[in-house]
């Protein structure tokens, strides 16, 4: 062919290359129209499925050049944060000050304006349901970081929305709730992200390696514990008045009515059943994420707890839980216990803690060793004959590209999270689970195919009651 040729053949493609990129902008576009009159006649359909209508028509029938797609995929997510008080409120702003963030949402009017400030282009809400009714049709995902006992309210009316999710740990507070989200997630093909961030850490990936490549042997126990002490707390008592910046009502949300107490804020509310479940709640999914990666557990069958005498209003300190979890093709029969405040396990004597440990840890067992680790560093323990053969694994889990880079990459080019709803919600039911079986007082059987245990007051526990309005 000569040259004259080449340069009309070139010509030839570049409009066909311009005709089919327009033709794919106009479908798009046409989708996009259509997805906004759906939305006044229903459910809103909105610039979620431009998203998602763009990428499927580039890549099937029209083939068009791959600028067109990653338009899509590196545009700027439409993203609301609920709670925006406290450290974990500023974290979550900072993770997501790439995207656009549209509003803003705290019970707390003095917290909702000083965050606020800092963003001015974002919308400031007191009440979550009015926030989704304004943007419920334009938001691609929300961050959700208010206490325990409003995750599951706030997450799942989102999610009804086809709103992606991210919601702090523990994902709910009860059982019921937990099961919720994963439906709902699952109906929506949603990505959803549970706030365990230590997951990201490189650390929990080199003691994963460990544990998978059989380094102390077949596991057999796992110890986990926390130093932190939310709870023993006095029942409140006497009236208060409400501070006028506080919408106390919302800050209750489906919980019964209750009399303010100023004794509830400032993260105190964890000390209490209404709201929280004590140090167990507030750490049994971070310590409790790594041997729940490591040997990839599912449901335990049985949940004993011991302690002092537990109060039905109060959590209590210094628990023992022992959960037992049957074998499956990723590990053995094992015990798994759960301790906290100033209890530890009777091993934790036999090996020189650093004093860095007394806060947490975790104590793998094995049949050749031991491997005690915390969220930064790990240790493996061995008779001598057990180090001469000792061989590290090689690094094979990718590097995390963050924990809410993660969940916000999976929205815009697909994939998957690594502490998605379905993940986190069976660690998270098995910490639930250990405080069921300590406030009634005895061991319980768990059926997770049936969602039950063996004790009719465990049943009871298993869905907190809710206010009028509030169901999910």
């Amino acid at each position: 062919m000569g040259e004259n040729g080449i340069v009309a053949e070139k010509d030839v493609l570049m409009k066909r290359t311009l005709l089919l990129a327009t033709l794919s902008v106009l479908i798009s576009t046409i989708f996009l129209k259509l997805g906004k009159t759906k939305m006044k006649m229903k459910l809103k359909t909105t610039r979620r499925t431009f998203l998602q209508t763009t990428g499927v028509v580039a890549a099937s029938a029209f083939a068009a050049p791959a600028f067109l797609h990653a338009a899509a995929a590196n545009s700027k997510l439409n993203v609301a944060l609920v709670g925006v008080s406290g450290m974990r409120g500023g974290s979550h702003l900072g993770a997501i000050h790439g995207e656009n963030v549209v509003a803003l949402c705290d019970v707390n009017k003095n917290f909702l304006d000083k965050v606020g400030d800092s963003v001015k282009s974002a919308d400031r809400f007191v009440d979550f349901r009015q926030l989704l009714e304004k943007h419920g049709d334009k938001l691609d995902a929300i961050v959700v970081s208010t206490p325990d006992h409003t995750h599951a309210a706030v997450s799942v009316a989102a999610m009804k929305l086809g709103i992606h999710c991210y919601v702090e740990k523990p994902m709910a507070h009860d059982v019921n709730e937990i099961r919720v989200m994963q439906k709902i997630a699952k109906d929506k093909n949603l990505k959803t992200q549970q706030g365990t961030q230590i997951h990201e850490g490189e650390n929990y990936r080199r003691v994963v390696e460990h544990i998978q490549a059989g380094v102390i042997g077949t596991v057999k126990t796992v110890h986990v514990w926390t130093g932190a002490g939310w709870g023993n707390k006095p029942r409140p008592t006497g009236t208060h008045p409400i501070p006028p910046e506080l919408d106390w009502d919302l800050w209750l949300g489906p919980v019964p009515e209750t009399p303010f107490n100023p004794t509830y804020l400032g993260g105190n509310w964890r000390s209490y059943w209404l709201f929280g479940s004590g140090p167990l709640g507030d750490f049994g999914c971070h310590y409790g994420d790594l041997p729940f990666w490591a040997l990839g557990l599912e449901y335990p069958t049985s949940i004993e707890a011991t302690g002092p005498e537990p109060d039905p209003v109060c959590c209590k300190l210094d628990l023992t839980i022992k959960y037992e979890f049957p074998k499956t093709d990723k590990h053995d029969a094992l015990t798994y216990y759960w301790y906290d405040h100033t209890a530890k396990p009777a091993l934790y004597k036999d090996f020189p803690m650093p004093k860095n440990y007394n806060g947490g840890g975790v104590l793998f067992v094995g049949t050749e060793g031991v491997l005690l680790a915390n969220y930064t560093e790990f240790k493996i323990y061995g008779e001598e004959a057990f180090f001469k053969t000792l061989k590290h694994p090689e690094p094979s889990i990718p590097k995390s590209l963050g924990h809410h880079n993660e969940w916000l990459n999976a929205i815009k080019n697909g994939g998957d999270t690594t502490c998605n709803f379905d993940y986190a919600g069976r660690l998270t039911e098995t910490v639930l689970l250990g405080g069921v079986a300590f406030r009634v007082g005895k061991k319980i059987a768990w059926n997770a195919a049936e969602m039950k245990t063996d004790n009719k007051d465990a049943n009871k526990l298993l869905s907190d009651p809710r206010r009028n309005g509030w169901e999910l």
